[in-house]
């Protein structure tokens, strides 16, 4: 995957721009990012917000390590089939997303 498909998966899976990265909120807060994909020049590293407010690296592989899902286009390789938090908070964000579109919020 390039910085270019992994962009577009992540924005049709409910991860939106915040602060310059792709991130995930909180259901109850949702303008505040709790997991941030930050897209550098060869790698990519995914963050998770501490409860003390401090950001920790969660994953990073360079972009040629990152496979898409054959069935869900998920990327492998960054701990997002592993960990089935990510799961369901891309699955919240992405169901606020729609359902904001459908009430035009």
């Amino acid at each position: 995957m390039d910085k270019d498909t992994l962009t577009a998966w992540a924005l049709a899976n409910g991860w939106q721009m915040i602060a310059g990265c792709l991130s995930l909120t909180k259901p109850s807060a949702p303008k505040e990012a709790i997991v941030r994909m930050q897209l550098k020049a060869t790698v990519v590293t995914v963050e998770v917000k501490k409860p003390a407010g401090k950001w920790e690296k969660a994953a990073s592989q360079p972009y040629g390590k990152l496979v898409a899902d054959e069935e869900t286009g998920m990327p492998r390789g960054l701990g997002f089939e592993v960990i089935p938090g990510f799961t369901m908070l891309m699955r919240d964000n992405r169901d606020r997303q729609v359902f904001a579109k459908m009430t035009g919020g």
